[in-house]
């Protein structure tokens, strides 16, 4: 076998490890089967073929299984649809999965080379105390702007409904309900106003086109219900509430942003797992324009950043907030937003 075959196996067998730690049984088996597809040159490596050399971080196994779920959205994949319907093992799905590779070869190659798009709303479960911080700390309403914003859907976060044991924030009667396990502090609830949220993406996504859903949609694991319940749910807020999303890069957009100080406002310059598919000039770009509007930053007029992005097993939430520049970790969580574990704070 050719190193560049064990390169694809390698990367479907660490997407598939990946998937089992995030629970999803059905991705993680069809994964690993894939890979030993590839090892044995099958139908697999035969889809996968020219992609040797694409970047790490472009993600082609979440590719390939995006590529697939979406032939299944769209129902030209009726066997491997009912699989994925109900959640069936993987050495039940797979012989279905083989031969969606095989008979549906050339659609999925188009596919594959579109990038990796999601908009994972349970991601705001771990942004919140990050929101609620800032509300706390300079009691002033929020101006939103938002990098690697897709779909735009994370920028509606005041108009969902969060709940985890022994805490509550936002409308009880809210379209989207985002549970979540809660360790540590109780994050301090304070009055909170957004006047203001924009957002930004390379390649924006129109969550109220037929398009746009399908290729969010699409990058949910099949059998994750309760995430695709989310974000059809999601959905239809964005309907009732839109935000516009402009195409650009971070760097340059949000330079462009805070060239526009919003006085009476806390400007929130947020993102989640967004970094690591920048360029390393872009993010180089993006920090310089936030340290340089930080230095520039007024009681009246604060600037905060809140990221979640990876760190190992679980991903990490910082927050800087000028004027002072100071930095705190505020919580870990799982990617999706499942559990968020509230730092200690001094």
């Amino acid at each position: 076998m050719a190193a560049t075959s064990r390169g694809l196996a390698s990367r479907l067998r660490t997407q598939a490890e990946h998937c089992a730690n995030l629970g999803s049984p059905l991705y993680a088996g069809l994964l690993k089967r894939a890979a030993a597809d590839v090892d044995e040159e099958g139908p697999v490596a035969d889809l996968l073929r020219g992609h040797e050399h694409d970047p790490p971080d472009s993600v082609l196994a979440l590719r390939l299984m995006g590529a697939v779920h979406r032939r299944v959205l769209e129902g030209h994949l009726p066997e491997l649809g009912r699989r994925f319907s109900d959640a069936a093992a993987p050495a039940e799905a797979w012989p279905a999965f083989r031969r969606a590779v095989v008979d549906d070869a050339t659609a999925l190659r188009v596919m594959l080379d579109r990038p990796v798009q999601t908009n994972e709303v349970g991601r705001c479960a771990a942004l919140l105390p990050g929101f609620l911080a800032v509300a706390a700390k300079t009691r002033l309403p929020l101006r939103l702007l938002e990098v690697g914003s897709s779909a735009g859907l994370n920028l509606n976060w005041d108009r969902y409904r969060f709940e985890a044991d022994g805490f509550g924030w936002g409308d009880p009667d809210a379209a989207v309900r985002i549970a979540f396990g809660l360790a540590g502090l109780v994050p301090r609830v304070v009055p909170m106003e957004v006047i203001e949220r924009k957002g930004c993406d390379p390649r924006p996504l129109d969550p109220n086109s037929e398009e746009g859903r399908l290729t969010l949609l699409s990058f949910v694991w099949a059998d994750q219900r309760q995430r695709l319940d989310r974000l059809r749910a999601a959905l239809s807020v964005a309907a009732e509430a839109p935000v516009a999303v402009q195409r650009g890069e971070a760097g340059r957009w949000i330079a462009a942003r805070l060239s526009e100080p919003r006085e009476g406002a806390a400007t929130v310059v947020f993102h989640s797992i967004v970094m690591q598919y920048l360029e390393e000039g872009e993010r180089r770009e993006f920090e310089r324009s936030l340290r340089a509007a930080g230095e520039n930053a007024s009681e009246s007029s604060p600037l905060a950043w809140l990221r979640m992005e990876p760190a190992g097993a679980r991903a990490e939430v910082r927050l800087t907030l000028w004027p002072g520049g100071e930095e705190r970790i505020l919580a870990r969580a799982g990617y999706h937003g499942d559990l968020v574990d509230l730092c200690p704070q001094s």
